[in-house]
């Protein structure tokens, strides 16, 4: 008698499928005549749901992106994430396209120790930005996969708008820079996790205009001076 086994190493996130074979003294034991079978179930990745950090109101009309451990650093992309939030999708991808070419910039409100201060700034009525390159180019990649994934659903891209965006810290990176006399330092990098979700936001309808607009009201003052003038 045979039977295939599978056993869950929640810890290591995958399964493990062993396939059983009775021996001759009538025990259970692991085959070994098909590796390949077995190397491959082994290796097999287990199903995770992702947590984001808010939910839309309305799924129907949301579409989700996220990203983990992105080798790029957290304060510049966090201070990118905020100057696009509540944007219009095409503003945003325009925005970001402008940063990389240096069009636009992005002001860093925050994490704003040791940035320059820039004339572009005024714009945001604030002194100090910066045009961080890779941080654009990776919320770029978000945006198109956000984008897609709204066209799958089937929701109008050309209404959606960024309702929420946030970047958190990731684990460091370590690597080793040499010192002098024999010491070594170290060189961390700062990697962090991007979230956003799109909206799809109703279109506001312009109110038509009054064909009779209202008379707006004269003091009396006003219309005696009036009379004054022109019998003048």
């Amino acid at each position: 008698a045979a039977r295939l086994e599978v056993r869950c190493f929640s810890c290591l996130g995958f399964f493990v499928c062993f396939w059983l074979e009775e021996d001759s003294y009538g025990c259970l034991s692991t085959s070994t005549k098909d590796p390949k079978f077995y190397f491959i179930v082994s290796l097999c990745p287990a199903v995770k749901m992702t947590r984001y950090a808010v939910e839309p109101e309305n799924a129907t009309k949301s579409c989700k992106a996220r990203g983990s451990n992105l080798r790029v650093h957290f304060k510049n992309t966090r201070e990118a994430a905020q100057a696009i939030k509540n944007m219009h999708v095409r503003k945003a991808t325009r925005f970001l396209k402008d940063v990389i070419e240096r069009k636009q910039i992005v002001p860093f409100r925050r994490y704003a120790g040791g940035v320059g201060r820039k004339a572009q700034t005024k714009a945001f009525k604030t002194s100090q930005g910066r045009w961080p390159k890779k941080s654009a180019e990776f919320l770029l990649q978000l945006l198109k996969n956000a984008e897609s994934n709204a066209e799958l659903k089937g929701i109008d891209v050309d209404s959606l708008a960024v309702e929420h965006i946030q970047v958190n810290r990731a684990p460091h990176m370590r690597r080793r820079t040499y010192r002098a006399h024999g010491r070594i330092g170290p060189y961390l990098s700062s990697p962090c996790h991007i979230e956003m979700i799109l909206t799809e936001r109703e279109q506001v309808v312009p109110r038509a205009e009054e064909e009779v607009s209202a008379k707006k009201k004269v003091s009396k003052k006003k219309l005696a001076r009036q009379k004054m003038k022109q019998q003048d």
